[in-house]
Order: structure tokens, then sequence, then C-alpha cells
């Protein structure tokens, strides 16, 4: 058995589809299905009911797959802590965030300080990450304004920001400082996309004052909100952060009703961190402490 064949056999069993597998691997098909063979012949059993093109990862292979997880992750900590003991700065992190744009800027210094430590870096459903930190134990951090609801995940909160309400310029609301938000239970609004936890956590906070907001526009991303409020489409929850400035539209203090978001960053409890996440870690919270 070669570590090879545990590689290629993870992605066959988790895209049952030997082509895209392939595909994703960049070999060609016919090797990785004999590879796959060769792995089920030292084995002595078959891992994936075949019906014509079409396969599946039957009980020994999920079995199978249970350990080759492990095994892999084993062997990749083992990798990171072989490189710390040689006293290796280098290293490389893989980050999942349900959102982008707080962590830019702390990215961009943190590289220059550590520009020989590479990362990876996926945005994710809260549920996704929950699954890399737990089930497949791919990355190191994860970064949520929601608890991730886990065994073993650990938190450390780094960053709260206010809730503002965004207008734009000539909005009857914009020559306000602040506003009621029931002032705003027949304004469009516009907000990210359904199952994205900031419009949750958004419409949890109307739905304490007595009504749900009427969605104009869904996005994927803030910068999409700041263009559509500044077009005049409607009105929309932002956060506050240091260093927003020369922002396109009038942010609002919402006055009667507690509105701010807790960021934190997550990992696995058994998870090894090596020396290049353990900074990382130090440094976003000293990052946000100091900006506070």
């Amino acid at each position: 058995m070669e570590l090879l064949q545990l590689h290629y056999f993870r992605t066959v069993a988790r895209l049952e589809h030997m082509t895209k597998a392939a595909n994703e691997l960049r070999i060609a098909q016919p090797a990785l299905s004999k590879t796959i063979a060769r792995l089920e012949d030292d084995l002595g059993v078959p891992l994936f009911d075949r019906q014509g093109r079409q396969i599946k990862l039957n009980t020994y292979g999920k079995a199978f797959l249970r350990k080759t997880e492990m095994a892999l992750s084993l062997l990749e900590e083992g990798r990171r802590e072989v490189n710390d003991l040689a006293g290796l700065e280098t290293g490389s992190i893989h980050l999942a965030t349900t959102t982008l744009n707080r962590l830019t800027k702390p990215l961009g210094i943190f590289l220059s300080q550590y520009p020989k430590i590479n990362f990876r870096i996926t945005q994710v459903s809260l549920d996704e990450m929950g699954k890399l930190l737990t089930e497949n134990g791919d990355i190191d951090f994860g970064f949520s304004m929601t608890p991730v609801e886990q065994p073993g995940i650990c938190a450390v909160p780094v960053l709260q920001e206010n809730v503002y309400i965004a207008v734009p310029f000539g909005h009857r609301l914009a020559n306000q400082e602040t506003t009621f938000l029931h002032e705003l239970a027949n304004e469009p609004f516009i907000s990210y996309k359904e199952g994205h936890p900031i419009r949750k956590m958004n419409e949890e906070i109307c739905i304490r004052e007595g009504f749900m907001p009427n969605v104009v526009c869904e996005v994927d991303e803030p910068g999409s909100i700041a263009n559509l409020v500044q077009a005049g489409l409607g009105v929309a929850f932002v956060g506050n952060c240091i260093g927003d400035e020369d922002l396109p539209y009038h942010r609002l203090k919402i006055d009667d009703t507690e509105s701010s978001r807790t960021f934190q960053l997550v990992w696995h409890e058994n998870r090894y961190l090596s020396l290049a996440a353990q900074k990382f870690r130090e440094f976003l919270v000293d990052y946000w402490t100091a900006e506070t």
C-alpha cells in the first residue's frame, strides 16, 4: 500500500466519480482506475459499488476512508512538527472564512512580516467550516462571526464591531447621526443571500423590533452592498471597524437595540498547530487589540 494510493482514494471517495477525480488530480483516468484497483487488490475487498460508469463508496470503503483521513492528517501533522523542530519559520496556513473583507488588511500586514509563510484561504458557509474543522481536518483555523457548534472546537474572540445602517446620500435620514430601527420598517433593504450568517443575524435584529426587513437585493460580498446603497436601491446593515473611511453612503448609529458582531478565530483542539499557525493566531489577537 502506497501513500499516493491513499491520496487518490480519498479524492475518488469524496467525488464518487473517476473522471472528475482524475481531472482534479491531473492524471489520466485509466491510470487512476488502475491505482484504485491495485488498492482494492491489496485490501482484498472492493471499496466501491460499481454500476456501469457510476461508482458509490460501499461499507468497506466508508470504513477505510475514516482511517485514511486519520492517517493522512497525522502524516501532515508529523511533517509540520518536524519542520517546527528543525527551527523553520516557513510554513503554510489553511484558513476557512465566512467573510473575507475583515481579513484583508491584517493578512497583508502579517505577510509583510512573514513573507515565507504560505496561505490557502477558502470562503465557506458555516456548515462547511464545521465539517472542515471536525471531519476532514483540512484547515488550521476558521474565521467567523457565528460560533461553530461542534465538539472539540476552541475559539478566541478577535474582533468586535458595531452594526450601523447605511443609507444613500440624499435619503430622508441622511442628515441624522442616529436612527431608531423601527423608522426603517418600510424601507427596501439590501442584504446577503438567504442562508448567509450575516443575513440571519441582521434579520434577528429586525425581528426584535417587530418587523422583517423587505429585502429587494441579495448579494454575496460587502462591496456589492455598498455599491447598491450608493446607487439608491435601498438601505443596509453594515459593520463599523477602525479603518473604514471614505464611505460611499451615510452611516447611522442604531439607537434602540443592541447591535454588534463578534468575530472569532476557531480551531480543533486535536489539530497540531505549526509555528506559523501559532504566530498568525497571536498576531490577529494583538492586531485588533491595538486597533480598539
